[in-house]
């Protein structure tokens, strides 16, 4: 008896093992039978590697997927490309930074990971290209046009930045001038600046004298914006908050109106230019003044392009007093400006300004700034 139930336990157990065998070969064979999910790395259209590799966690359209089929806590910086307020500020290099090396290329979230062992620079680029049509306005100029910041020429293009600029005199009493600006950008081409200067400088008889200068506030306005070029409006007006007495403002109201424009051109290089007047309530207190700036650069990139950048740049910038028989200033300012942190939205700026006519009375003067893009995140972020 139990010689027969032995028997009929081990038919049963390989008729168990006959048929998991057979639906195994048949599901395989099902298998092999379907044509496989498509891939990024066989792909050369920007969409079609899109949406093979990145609207998983990004969205068919670019505004991200469900927070329920990603599984993930979202980080505050993650994009949505049709936002065009949020995107056009971006490079395409920082772009193809973060999909390279991911998130960390650029100091960001490490969810992103890194596709440099899926795809190509020519997908890179090709999937850069279609993000760029996932905003629908063309009133927006594109980010490539955010050129570095010179030490004195204004940029014509619209930005969301904090600068804190310092000159010291070269002479032994140094005279230390500084000027905080905060710029906001209020929509496609349009921004509200808010300079407060300061100044600590040797009045007549030695004595160090400081205090705020004249506080203005201004708009620019883009005129106009191509793929490599742009020309905007600037109009200030500076209030009269400083003491005049003691050589920190100029006692009135005034008005000033410039024209920025910038050009790229061939190997990352790039040119600047701008042409002002002060206007001021009362001529008899602060004369009227014409001015022109120029600057010319060129911008270098490590780790193959994609890292730190660093622009030298050369200005040459005048001025002239509406009086009677006065002369131009003339200076050149040599400089150069280095990206700080992985996210390169910290910045600095050093170079010495130097007159080149009607030297007396003119000292030269070591001129520092140093820049935060607070649009693209906070100060300490992106540094690691």
């Amino acid at each position: 008896m139990n010689y027969d139930r032995q028997v009929w336990h081990t038919f049963h157990l390989l008729r168990r093992i006959l048929t998991y065998l057979c639906l195994s070969l048949f599901a395989a064979s099902a298998a092999s039978a379907q044509p496989s999910a498509p891939t990024a790395a066989g792909l050369t259209s920007g969409e079609a590697i899109y949406q093979a590799g990145c609207a998983g966690c990004h969205g068919p359209n670019g505004e991200g997927a469900p927070a329920t089929s990603t599984m993930f806590d979202r980080p505050s910086t993650f994009p949505d490309f049709s936002d065009c307020s949020g995107t056009t500020p971006e490079l395409d290099i920082d772009w193809k930074a973060t999909i390279t090396d991911g998130g960390h290329g650029r100091g960001f979230s490490p969810i992103m990971p890194s596709f440099s062992d899926e795809l190509t620079s020519a997908q890179i680029d090709a999937v850069i290209k279609y993000l760029r049509t996932l905003c629908h306005s063309d009133r927006y100029p594109r980010g490539e046009l955010n050129l570095p910041r010179p030490l004195i020429t204004e940029k014509a293009f619209p930005e969301s930045e904090a600068i804190e600029t310092m000159a010291f005199t070269t002479r032994q009493a140094s005279d230390i001038n500084t000027e905080f600006s905060y710029e906001y950008r209020l929509s496609a081409r349009n921004q509200i600046e808010l300079a407060i200067p300061y100044a600590s400088l040797h009045d007549e008889s030695g004595t160090r004298v400081g205090g705020v200068g004249d506080v203005a506030v201004g708009l620019k306005r883009v005129l106009f914006a191509s793929r490599d070029a742009i020309v905007s409006g600037f109009g200030e007006i500076a209030l009269p908050t400083g003491n005049s007495d003691k050589g920190l403002g100029s006692g009135v109201t005034t008005f000033t109106f410039h024209l920025l424009a910038a050009q790229m051109l061939p190997g990352d290089a790039f040119l600047q230019g701008q042409l002002g007047t002060d206007q001021p309530t009362n001529t008899a207190m602060s004369p009227r003044t014409l001015f022109w700036r120029l600057n010319v650069g060129k911008s270098f990139r490590e780790e193959d392009g994609l890292g730190r950048l660093w622009s030298p740049m050369f200005e040459v910038v005048s001025d002239r007093d509406f009086v009677e028989g006065a002369a131009a200033n003339v200076d050149v300012v040599p400089q150069f400006q280095v990206t700080l942190n992985r996210r390169q939205h910290v910045r600095a700026n050093v170079g010495l300004q130097i007159p080149a006519s009607n030297r007396e009375g003119r000292p030269k003067q070591l001129v520092f700034y140093l820049l935060w893009d607070w649009f693209d995140g906070g100060l300490f972020e992106g540094w690691k």
